[in-house]
């Protein structure tokens, strides 16, 4: 594959970050203004009595603007709350605690001598009590940057293999891999709940204005009613089907760059080969049931097997084939 320097990859995670900021909460306020268009439906009737129906794109606007500052309030709290906390939350949700140097001095050894070597600043260690395989790096900042690995990790691989690992989840925080993942985790979480929201509204105002109209409409009226909340739907579904193909795309680059990234720290990636191949067959934390966590771990858990539909189910994948990654780091 293309070398991209670290710098580079850098700029452009900065970049990603920006733009995944930008364009959240524009698909929010754009979904809002579809939603809005439910609103906006008002009815005439013709010289037969036959009733017909239209939007006021009045009644729409006003309703928007009624509506956004609102949601672009709440997003900015919530952006704020999962800014200062989100550390604490993966902390909880994985059940990680922190590891002291005394607790596991050769762990700690690994960590601080592949900082030295590649002069960059300690993060915090985490431990999962977890007797399967998996590691994960996480943090937007200097105070916030941790590297978790789970008991069996620690205990099952040898010394070059866990180097490797470590050496792969250093190069997530030095690329600002995790800022921009954690970033899109936070506003897909914002969207998902938006649109659960509004699309309850919908229903709600479907059913209110379907008893009210039902009973005067003489024409289409209700086939009208139905058509723009299915394409209200449809709309909502689409941009969030698209937010979560951008922060699976973004997920699996960083993967093949964070491998490369390990291989050159450490000079031997044979070890994060090796490592990959062992914890694929015992890749941990599924029982958390958090794919916005699942999608931080070295290996997905639910990614492993093989099957006729892989390349569909590719494009909804947060990792590339750990065979694939194996196969690269191999002819590094």
């Amino acid at each position: 594959m293309t070398y991209v320097g670290i710098q580079t990859q850098i700029a452009r995670n900065n970049w990603n970050s920006l733009v995944l900021l930008l364009m959240f909460p524009c698909i929010i306020l754009g979904m809002l203004w579809v939603f809005c268009c439910i609103f906006g439906v008002q009815s005439t009737y013709d010289t037969y009595g036959n009733e017909d129906f239209y939007l006021d794109y009045k009644i729409i606007n006003d309703t928007w603007l009624g509506w956004a500052p609102w949601v672009v309030i709440i997003v900015g709290i919530w952006l704020i709350i999962a800014y200062a906390f989100n550390a604490q939350m993966i902390q909880h949700a994985t059940g990680a605690k922190p590891l002291e140097r005394k607790e596991n001095p050769r762990v700690y050894n690994l960590v601080e001598n592949l900082c030295m070597s590649c002069g960059m600043p300690m993060p915090k260690v985490n431990i999962i009590e977890d007797p399967q395989l998996n590691a994960f790096a996480s943090g937007i900042n200097q105070k916030s940057y941790t590297v978790t690995l789970t008991r069996g990790i620690i205990d099952y691989l040898d010394d070059a293999e866990l180097e490797g690992v470590i050496a792969h989840e250093l190069t997530h925080i030095r690329n600002r891999d995790t800022r921009v993942l954690i970033v899109s985790i936070v506003f897909v979480g914002i969207l998902s709940t938006v649109l659960t929201v509004l699309t309850r509204g919908v229903l709600r105002a479907f059913l209110w204005s379907g008893g009210s109209r039902r009973s005067n409409s003489k024409g289409n009226g209700g086939v009208a009613i139905i058509v723009v909340i299915v394409a209200a739907i449809i709309c909502a579904a689409i941009a969030y089907f698209l937010t979560m193909l951008t922060r699976f795309a973004i997920s699996r680059k960083r993967e093949f760059m964070a491998d490369a990234g390990g291989a050159e720290l450490t000079r031997n990636p044979l070890g994060l080969a090796s490592a990959l191949r062992k914890i694929s067959a015992n890749p941990g934390l599924g029982h958390i049931q958090r794919e916005d966590i699942a999608q931080l771990y070295i290996i997905h858990p639910k990614q492993l097997t093989q099957s006729f539909f892989d390349k569909l189910q590719s494009l909804f994948s947060t990792h590339p084939s750990t065979e694939e990654r194996i196969r690269i780091l191999e002819q590094f």
